[in-house]
């Protein structure tokens, strides 16, 4: 072959390979994870970390992460009162399920969708911190590029199903480090082990918190199309890392996973790893594997269910953690299946939080309990693609796909949609699992809180706070209990 042909052929070449790439498969098998250092942003392991995915409730860390921006920039405070709108109301579980109309402080709303992963809550503080869900959606993608999440958009607040919605495990850990790294007094939030509304108590869906030793938070995730995800951090001495899972067949897998990578990652001088954060490189394929027929299809129910109930008893002196102490290079693609059932959560005492101004100051709402046949992880909602299987889910998914002066038009008959699927605080209702209601039940008095003060506008900020700077307040501040 003459230099010239060989040289048109590799120029051919350069073209059609990111082509070809881009129409590989998209592999339903993934399932992408990564251990980086906080401090370094040095990669300690990664596999297909670059790979497309959804998101599903870990999108509520970037929420999270726009609102303490608002805090810090005195756009809001951490009393100001947020009122719950027809589109929030109308969202479907996993949430707290308040009418319009309700008030909830930006600090209570930021626990309840961090803990209880309320998605009802993620739509509140979106519209109070953009005015809308559209404009903060724009937010949303611009802050992601900006702090270097390069294969990220995103369309809603709260993970629901859209296929528009998508990230990669790589991204995940740089949003939680830029959370981490900008938010250090902030970051209890994100490990709080419960929170008690009323007589309800919520509990975290991390199923490390409270088990793990040095666990201290981050976010679970959970839709038929991803799987289980959790972006999770844990502190041992001075170092600090991030491990994201992604695709995890269960709740327990995703736990146990996690644990294991901790354990390596821990053991492990900090010197390996393919690179940082910022030198991984761009993936070529087309779009996240679809999960849902393998997670959420015909006779999953009961597996979820059990692997979830499995997740929700951790234990921290558990010995199956010792099979980690001191692993080899192969450990970190540890076989969790054998590692056999997981003990009782460490008790911690809940936080408590409360509808209106300040505790008492409104009449707690009733909600209807969510009811269900599995407890599966955060974020399961009936999407457009045929999850929504219920009446229920029907009318619930069209009222939130409404335009905002329709849907505050009908918000007293959206208020009255009771949510579907059994969503205890151990995490959100399972796919397509959801049978049955409950009436409404009225709850207990919350215990007393810091009152507000004044009477703020959504996405203002509270009167007599603007002469704060914004180095004094950067947001609320929660008691870790793990």
């Amino acid at each position: 072959m003459s230099l010239s042909r060989l040289a048109r052929f590799a120029a051919g070449l350069a073209v059609a390979l990111p082509i070809a790439l881009s129409a590989l498969p998209k592999r339903a098998e993934a399932a992408p994870i990564l251990v980086a250092d906080v401090r370094t942003g040095r990669v300690l392991y990664a596999k297909e970390a670059t790979e497309p995915w959804y998101p599903a409730s870990v999108t509520k860390l970037l929420t999270a992460y726009l609102t303490l921006n608002a805090l810090r920039d005195g756009r809001l405070q951490a009393d100001t009162p947020l009122r719950v709108s027809a589109r929030a109301a109308a969202a479907v579980p996993s949430k707290m399920g308040f009418k319009p109309g309700t008030e909830v402080t930006v600090e209570n709303a930021l626990k309840m969708m961090l803990v209880k992963s309320a998605n009802d809550m993620a739509v509140v503080l979106a519209e109070g911190v953009g005015g809308s869900v559209e404009n903060f959606s724009e937010m949303m993608n611009a802050t992601a590029a900006q702090i270097g999440m390069r294969q990220s958009h995103f369309v809603n607040p709260n993970g629901l199903p859209d296929d528009r919605n998508q990230t990669t495990a790589r991204d995940l850990a740089v949003l939680a480090r830029t959370i981490l790294l900008e938010y250090p007094k902030n970051t209890d939030l994100f490990g709080i082990g419960a929170l008690q509304f009323g007589k309800r108590t919520l509990r975290n869906t991390n199923g490390l918190i409270g088990r793990y030793p040095g666990a201290d938070g981050m976010k679970t995730g959970f839709i038929c199309s991803s799987g289980f995800n959790v972006v999770a951090t844990a502190t041992r001495g001075s170092r600090r890392l991030i491990v994201v899972v992604l695709g995890a067949r269960s709740g327990a897998e995703r736990t146990l996973k996690a644990a294991a990578l901790f354990d390596r990652g821990f053991a492990d001088g900090g010197w390996g790893g393919p690179g940082t954060l910022d030198t991984l490189p761009i993936s070529y394929t087309s779009g996240p594997p679809d999960l849902r027929n393998s997670i959420c299809g015909p006779g999953r129910y009961r597996g979820e269910e059990e692997a979830e109930t499995a997740s929700q008893t951790t234990t921290t002196d558990n010995p199956i953690f010792a099979l980690f102490s001191r692993p080899q290079a192969a450990d970190w693609d540890v076989d969790v299946s054998s590692l056999g059932p997981l003990g009782p959560r460490t008790a911690s005492t809940p936080i408590p939080v409360f509808v209106g101004r300040t505790p008492g100051s409104e009449p707690e709402p009733k909600v209807a309990k969510q009811r269900g046949r599995a407890k599966t992880a955060t974020a399961f909602a009936p999407d457009q693609a045929g999850e929504a299987d219920t009446a229920e889910g029907q009318r619930a998914l069209k009222a939130a796909t409404k335009p905002v002066g329709k849907a505050a038009a009908k918000g007293k008959a959206q208020a009255q949609t009771k949510p579907h699927g059994k969503d205890k605080a151990t995490g959100d209702a399972a796919a397509a699992a959801a049978k049955g209601h409950a009436k409404a039940k009225g709850e207990g008095k919350p215990a007393a809180a810091k009152p507000a003060a004044g009477k703020p506008t959504p996405g203002k900020p509270a009167a007599g706070k603007e002469g704060k700077s914004a180095a004094n307040k950067t947001g609320p501040t929660a008691q870790s209990s793990r």
